[in-house]
């Protein structure tokens, strides 16, 4: 580790912090449909799409309600997304002249992208068509994190007022998220990235003489925009195979700290919206200081462990840190710190191959997807899972002192801990039932590459990645299975929906609750108590349910590359 590799992860850490602050306050604004900057040129445009689609933006939604435009918004969506895959060869804008996808892989890619995760069993330059990637992919990128972002609106309602049934309008919502934050934000980083190389054109390649005299075909596309919106919108399905560490994706070390900010920017905002959204400032900071200091931790450890190298490298005298896997053009620190940041949101960009980490490395990576990816999770998902965690860490604060839970004003009675502990239970059932089943298989130990301990670890990080909606993958994993293909698109609908459709059902319990004025024994949940309580709830669910499947994953094998043996 260097001062340099710090300097590197603390600059970037503190330009999300401070443009957490002031995005908070605007996204508050908008998502409650109060003025903003942008309200003079973007209102008439609003107003319109309601008048178009026969919206009344102030008509409220009950939970079921919201709950069922949500699904089925996204499930039409899946269904235009996957026809588009497949039928792409007949679809305009398909210069390449690709062949739709298969059945199955449509649907995996299909679900992958309504549920935020951008998993690919593909390599986007030789199997999507820039139509697909346009019309096709990058409107999922902006359409499933607005969802996250418009549920996460919905979810602080019912804790800013008591006795109400309404928690907003999902398509107000929706539009707002969508017209208000993700596309100014995404045109002012395409712009960006436009001016430091990455390409946006229609032309499928270009032709290079190489150094040799060698004729290289070279794969272009629309790579800006949705490599912008793919980080902002905590997406990560890369328009390359090799992802953000493709030149074209992120060509030099400008445009990385510009990506990692994007790819955390949202995320931590919304937990400064929060405070907004609740009347109290200090609630936001508090949970905003659990997500950045279990980043900061894990950050640190994942750097530690890449920097300290291999063993079995230094035996045979090559010294130094572990470049395996890694770009020289961001080396191991800002490597490091890009890993740790997109398992913590749900966005599975990378500029390494995380299967070329070190095990303590890739085991960071896996436990922030267990977690929950709440640190700071995706945007809008991170923060109503980080609420759930909440009324969890204020049950068990309850059950300490002998008084019925309260948080923000709310009592936490057996409905909403149960509905709160059905939601965080999907995690483990997906995770661990879908690995269990595939290391049973012969085609999912068909899908591995590796023996032993690291093979586990593959197949653990898949069907982590798939359920948490993370999206990045050990690259050694042969994934387009029958086995895979279902099985993951299955996960990655459980993750997603089958979290947020409990939450959705906790937000209306508790918005009919009223609102209890503070008391003498009214336990605080704004300061550095509480914030030790709420990291520890997190660390110890996570722990507990997974800690067992890392202990013969990535732990053996630390051991056991300890002990100088390889698999």
């Amino acid at each position: 580790m260097t001062m340099i590799g710090w300097g590197q992860s603390l600059l970037t850490l503190t330009l999300v912090f401070a443009c957490a602050f002031p995005l908070g306050r605007y996204v508050a604004r908008v998502m409650s449909g109060d003025r903003s900057v942008l309200s003079p040129v973007l209102r008439p445009v609003e107003h319109g799409l309601y008048v178009l689609a026969g919206v009344n933006p102030t008509r409220g939604m009950g939970w079921r309600g919201y709950a069922l435009a949500l699904l089925m918004l996204n499930a039409a969506h899946f269904l235009l997304l996957y026809a588009m895959l497949r039928l792409q060869y007949w679809l305009p804008f398909n210069p390449q002249g690709f062949a739709g996808m298969s059945p199955r892989l449509a649907l995996n890619t299909a679900m992958s992208f309504v549920t935020n995760t951008n998993w690919q069993a593909y390599a986007g330059e030789s199997a999507a068509s820039n139509g697909a990637q346009m019309f096709g992919l990058t409107v999922h990128n902006f359409l499933s994190a607005a969802t996250g972002i418009a549920a996460a609106a919905a979810i602080s309602r019912a804790f800013a007022a008591g006795n109400v049934q309404a928690l907003g309008n999902f398509w107000a919502d929706l539009v707002r998220a969508t017209l208000y934050i993700l596309l100014p934000l995404t045109l002012v980083v395409s712009v960006a990235l436009l001016a430091m190389g990455v390409p946006e054109t229609l032309a499928a390649s270009a032709e290079a003489t190489t150094l040799e005299g060698a004729k290289q075909v070279i794969a272009l596309g629309p790579v800006a925009f949705q490599e912008a919106i793919k980080l902002l919108g905590t997406n990560g399905g890369g328009f390359f195979n090799a992802n953000s560490a493709h030149p074209f994706e992120n060509p030099t070390a400008l445009s990385n700290l510009l990506e990692n900010l994007s790819l955390l920017l949202i995320p931590f905002s919304l937990a400064i919206a929060f405070g907004h959204w609740v009347n109290d400032r200090k609630q936001g900071v508090a949970l905003l200081c659990v997500m950045a200091l279990l980043l900061l931790a894990f950050a640190s450890a994942a750097y530690a462990a890449e920097a300290a190298g291999n063993p079995l490298l230094h035996a045979l005298g090559v010294a130094g840190g572990n470049m395996e896997g890694k770009e020289v053009r961001f080396g191991i620190a800002a490597s490091s710190l890009f890993a740790a940041s997109t398992t913590a949101t749900s966005t599975g960009a990378v500029i390494a191959m995380h299967d070329s980490l070190t095990p303590l490395g890739g085991l960071v990576c896996l436990f922030l997807m267990q977690l929950g990816e709440v640190v700071p999770g995706g945007d809008g998902s991170g923060l109503y899972g980080m609420l759930v965690f909440a009324l969890l860490a204020v049950f068990v604060a309850g059950l300490m002192v002998g008084r019925t839970p309260e948080y923000l004003g709310k009592k936490v009675q057996a409905r909403e801990v149960k509905l709160a502990m059905l939601a965080v239970l999907v995690l483990p059932l997906s995770i661990l039932g879908g690995t269990a089943i595939s290391l049973v298989t012969a085609s999912g130990l068909g899908s591995l590459s590796n023996a032993g301990p690291h093979g586990l670890s593959q197949m653990l990080y898949a069907w982590t990645s798939a359920t948490a909606n993370n999206g990045s993958a050990f690259a050694g994993l042969s994934a387009d299975t029958d086995l895979l293909d279902y099985g993951l698109a299955l996960a990655m609908f459980l993750g997603r929906f089958a979290f947020l459709v409990p939450v959705l059902a906790l937000a209306g319990s508790l918005a009919a609750k009223p609102k209890l004025p503070t008391g003498a024994g009214t336990f605080p949940t704004h300061g550095p108590l509480f914030v030790g309580l709420l990291i520890g709830v997190i660390l110890i669910l996570g722990g507990l349910q997974f800690l067992p499947a890392l202990s013969l994953g990535p732990i053996a094998e630390h051991f056991a590359m300890l002990a100088g043996k390889t698999f």
